[in-house]
């Protein structure tokens, strides 16, 4: 039977990023249909970004390290409300000020997603999802620009690389 998880609702998307159904998670995901997702890049106030460790239980990429909290927006919920909900449920944050920067499209051969980037500063505690987050490090973002944490989710790297102003047009999936 699949996991309450796989069975949360989600909004599939078409080319332009508008609705066209409503399918369950594993189908979705089952599918590679494209959907919307949430990225929040947490920042320390010494300027740091906080890596996560993917579980290994995870239904894509796990055990990777993964640069951004989020995760697939619901049906019916709003990039926005998903980035606050996601924050809170992966990371326990609350009440951080959210900074949407920049909408972006991935494509690989098990994942298709409509992205929206947010970025908080945020020193902690942290309360971890144990399904989601096996644990948490803040690291020097020039370490992991430079490649110092591996293997990291292609997706995260790229609104990473983005999100620093750095081109990475030569990419495969990457719009």
């Amino acid at each position: 039977m699949p996991s309450p998880m796989s069975q949360e609702i989600v909004t599939v998307v078409d080319g332009e990023n508008r609705p066209v159904a409503e399918l369950p998670r594993y189908r979705v995901r089952s599918e590679n249909l494209p959907h919307r997702a949430t990225y929040i890049f947490v920042f320390d106030h010494r300027g740091r970004v906080l890596v996560q460790r993917r579980t290994a239980i995870k239904d894509l990429y796990p055990s990777y390290y993964d640069l951004a909290a989020g995760g697939v927006v619901a049906a019916g919920e709003s990039y926005e409300e998903c980035a606050v909900r996601e924050a809170e449920e992966e990371l326990g944050i609350r009440g951080a000020a959210l900074e949407s920067k920049f909408d972006l499209y991935y494509e690989d051969e098990r994942n298709r997603c409509f992205g929206r980037v947010f970025t908080c500063v945020h020193d902690g505690p942290f309360t971890l999802q144990p399904e989601e987050v096996e644990s948490v490090e803040f690291h020097a973002v020039d370490k992991v620009a430079a490649g110092g944490i591996a293997p990291i989710t292609p997706d995260t790297r790229l609104a990473f690389d983005r999100l620093l102003g750095r081109a990475n047009a030569g990419s495969p999936g990457i719009s």
